[in-house]
């Protein structure tokens, strides 16, 4: 999910949608498993989540991180007629409205995560085997580079650039430029540092391709095999075509209502792709459970069901190992590339729901922007396969526009004021890292929901005088 305009789709189904009981008795969950509840509630839910992680991940004041963060998944109207409480011995945060109450709880290294349906996972430290970052300097670690910039970079042009990322109505919290392998830039918002683990929203897309290359380089699994999902493979269903290619091109065909397609904010039904958030429901099996819409591989659709169907592939293959689906991705990757915590959070059932509810420095993220701007190297070592980066930035077949790669959007229509070539990790809310190869340039910019509105201008502003200040040429 990335667009703001998705406030505006959940307002309305708020406002208008009615679940009743009689409905959801008709329709068999067999046939098409869909969204149960009041839509107020849902969106209730989803508030209660993401206040939750704003306190207790990334250490925001409540006030704040309602106003700028979890308000959106209601209407104004009702937002003004919440009440919630955040119980800081518990770790947990309740809110409540109309006679709807929600809640969710921290569980450490696990973040936030709604009790509603109750836990079932066993909560997991996630412990990094990396020395102090202040002892190593980047980018295994965060140790100040005390030498003078580049002498073909303009600095007052650079300075510029980052002012202008921080346009006041763009509540930018992060800007982040590395260049060459080096932070040639670095900025923050008021009480956020280097440290603040920010909501990174379907940023978390691109991490769980990342992820999932891992499984693809050490011969786990192939890109055009079909998807191992159990329970598509009897001779009958429609869905044993579906290839692991056309899940990481959001290309599968599942029948899964996205944010970002025609329906998408269809009133007489509460979209699937908000549903996994704030159902409080096993997302992997609500994911793989939906009926085939259209033939795999033709129809180039943003839905969560893809993302969600590759993390269980991946949680599959690491359990089918006998190791810890929790830590793994701090082992196997995170501790690989200089990153000591990164907060992936998951349903009640344990399953990441890094569609969406993820959070990381905007210095990882710059970490994760260089290993793709250095075709998958890291320091020399090879970690991503070998034509990983190419499928990733490549446009999916499926897709009406060159937009859309592998779980990374592209700017192949030119949205961004940075060559054509730039893919990049994108997420609700603002949240970017831009991956320009031929410039060896990653920039990340984080921001608070509220200000999403006003951010790709601000972006686009900052980006025009970055160009200028290391002598490449504008688009624009």
């Amino acid at each position: 999910m990335r667009h703001a305009r998705t406030r505006l789709v959940l307002a309305i189904a708020s406002a208008t949608l009615v679940l009743t009981a009689g409905l959801l008795a008709r329709q068999s969950a067999q046939e098409i498993p869909s969204p149960v509840g009041d839509p107020k509630a849902l969106g209730l839910a989803g508030y209660t989540k993401v206040l939750c992680s704003a306190v207790f991940v990334s250490g925001r004041d409540p006030e704040e991180g309602s106003t700028n963060s979890a308000y959106w998944w209601l209407g104004q109207g009702e937002l003004d007629r919440i009440t919630f409480d955040v119980d800081r011995e518990q770790q947990v945060v309740t809110a409540s409205l109309d006679g709807f109450t929600k809640e969710a709880r921290y569980f450490g290294d696990q973040g936030c995560v709604l009790t509603g349906n109750g836990i079932h996972f066993t909560p997991t430290p996630v412990t990094s085997t990396l020395p102090d970052a202040m002892s190593v300097p980047w980018p295994m670690g965060d140790q100040p580079d005390g030498t003078p910039l580049a002498d073909d970079i303009d600095q007052e042009k650079l300075a510029a650039a980052v002012e202008a990322a921080f346009a006041p109505e763009a509540m930018t919290a992060a800007f982040v430029v590395v260049h060459k392998g080096r932070i040639i830039a670095e900025r923050y918002g008021d009480g956020i540092t280097k440290d603040t683990q920010l909501e990174s929203w379907s940023m978390g897309k691109s991490l769980t391709a990342t992820l999932f290359a891992l499984l693809l380089g050490d011969g786990s699994y192939s890109l055009d095999q079909p998807a191992p999902v159990a329970l598509w493979q009897e001779p009958d269903d429609a869905r044993r075509k579906i290839r692991i290619r056309d899940l990481l091109n959001m290309s599968a065909g599942l029948q899964f209502l996205g944010n970002q397609e025609p329906g998408g904010g269809r009133t007489q039904y509460y979209p699937d792709h908000y549903y996994i958030y704030t159902g409080a429901v096993d997302a992997f099996t609500y994911s793989i459970t939906r009926p085939l819409e259209f033939e795999p591989g033709t129809d180039g659709r943003y839905r969560n069901s893809d993302p969600l169907t590759i993390g269980y592939l991946i949680k599959q293959e690491v359990e089918r190992r006998g190791e810890n689906y929790l830590t793994w991705p701090q082992q196997e990757l995170f501790d690989r590339i200089g990153i000591r915590k990164q907060v992936l959070e998951p349903d009640p059932y344990g399953n990441f729901l890094m569609t969406g509810y993820d959070y990381g420095t905007a210095r990882n993220w710059a970490r994760i922007g260089l290993l793709y701007a250095e075709d998958g190297m890291w320091m020399g070592e090879r970690v991503l396969p070998e034509g990983w980066t190419e499928f990733v930035s490549t446009p999916a077949p499926g897709w009406r526009r060159p937009e859309y790669g592998g779980f990374f959007w592209l700017n192949g229509i030119e949205r961004w004021a940075l060559p054509a070539e730039t893919y990049l990790a994108a997420g609700a809310g603002g949240q970017n890292t831009y991956i320009v190869p031929s410039l060896d340039l990653v920039i990340v910019r984080m921001g608070h929901f509220r200000g999403s509105r006003f951010s790709p201008r601000a972006n686009n502003a900052a980006f025009t005088l970055l160009l200028e200040a290391i002598g490449a040429q504008k688009i624009r």
